[in-house]
């Protein structure tokens, strides 16, 4: 899977949660921009922040790396 797969799989989850990235970025201790950076840009999360994102997102990280289908 590509990494614009990845962040676009990771851009809905965030959308659907309908928490504001401002929260998010509060509750996996990175600043609101990093978390629009994973969502725009050809970063990702380091796998311990990428790990809290999948627990305040409730969505396993298997779904968005293509792993499974939910």
């Amino acid at each position: 899977m590509e990494l614009k797969e990845i962040q676009r799989r990771l851009r809905e989850c965030i959308d659907r949660s309908g928490i504001p990235q401002k929260t998010i970025a509060e509750q996996i201790g990175v600043s609101p921009q990093t978390v629009s950076k994973y969502m725009k840009k050809d970063i990702f999360p380091a796998l311990d922040t990428f790990a809290a994102l999948c627990r305040v997102l409730d969505v396993t990280s298997d779904y968005i790396l293509g792993l499974s289908k939910y």
